[in-house]
């Protein structure tokens, strides 16, 4: 019962310091840069008024212009409500991290933070788990009870299976969110075949993938004979990490699984955030979401 309670208490202190972490980060440093990256679903027609110097000429109203034989234009503000929708990879391989935390808990952190900005945006949130199937789904809502809640079930979740099947995910999703919205993809990618599902998805969704990866699934420590488990499959392997051509080898190959990881979203037509465990997630964010507007604003 100690122990108990003891975790009730960890997880409960976990909570409340990401919700206080996303609460600053949303407020302070992130809220104009997801305004502008995610606009709404069209311009809304707001007022008529007198032209003034530096305003768009092909935003004047020729009709009260005439009427008052001087230049007027017509104002639209954006339709700001947004459907914005997390789809969380919840499978055994990102429990692993050699930093200072696993894989599923910085997820579950930038999960926190993005959800939390978009309600203080007024956009409705969901949220997706999924492994080699639908382990849960929240429907988008609105209010902070609801943004507490998403966060709760990220950090307390237990999956039920071990593997992963994205195209699973993608297709329920797709199925059940049936007005355009934005799609957060959040995991490790190390699973392939789901190609036709998310092209599919990106046509109808905003779909952006967030791929976390860490430094020593590039590059091993020589430290000798290593046996390593696959978290997915359960398959063992012994390796000499003081082999200096394995070592090589380890590495050319998986730093060329991230390059085809970005030629593969490109093809899709999908938005790739590529994110170190060892590094701070807001700097690379923002720098993603700036980059993002200029690339709409051509």
């Amino acid at each position: 019962m100690a122990v108990e309670k003891i975790l009730a208490d960890e997880l409960i202190s976990k909570i409340k310091g990401i919700q206080i972490k996303a609460a600053h980060l949303a407020n302070d440093v992130f809220a104009g840069e997801y305004a502008s990256a995610f606009k709404g679903r069209g311009l809304e027609f707001e007022e008529v008024r007198e032209y003034l110097p530096g305003d768009d000429v092909r935003s004047i109203d020729w009709n009260v212009s005439a009427r008052f034989d001087k230049p007027y234009i017509k104002t639209y503000r954006d339709e700001r409500e947004l459907t914005v929708v997390f789809m969380v990879d919840a499978s055994a391989s990102t429990q692993f991290g050699t930093q200072h935390k696993f894989k599923s808990e910085i997820l579950g952190e930038i999960t926190g933070l993005l959800a939390y900005t978009a309600l203080r945006s007024n956009d409705k949130v969901g949220l997706l788990i999924f492994t080699d199937q639908v382990e849960l789904f929240i429907p988008p809502r609105k209010g902070t009870a609801h943004i507490w809640r998403l966060i709760k079930e990220i950090l307390i979740f237990q999956a039920k299976r071990q593997h992963t099947n994205f195209a699973v995910g993608l297709e329920y999703l797709n199925r059940c969110i049936k007005r355009k919205a934005i799609v957060f993809l959040l995991s490790d990618f190390q699973e392939d075949g789901y190609q036709q599902q998310l092209r599919a998805m990106g046509k109808k969704h905003d779909v952006i993938a967030l791929s976390l990866y860490d430094r020593k699934e590039l590059e091993l420590p020589a430290i000798g004979y290593v046996e390593f488990e696959d978290l997915e499959s359960g398959e063992t392997i012994i390796v000499n990490t003081s082999d200096r051509r394995f070592n090589r080898n380890f590495k050319e190959k998986n730093t060329r699984i991230l390059e085809a990881q970005k030629s593969f979203f490109r093809q899709v037509g999908v938005d790739l955030l590529q994110i170190e465990t060892d590094e701070y997630y807001l700097e690379p964010i923002v720098k993603f979401f700036r980059l993002r507007e200029k690339r709409k604003l051509r």
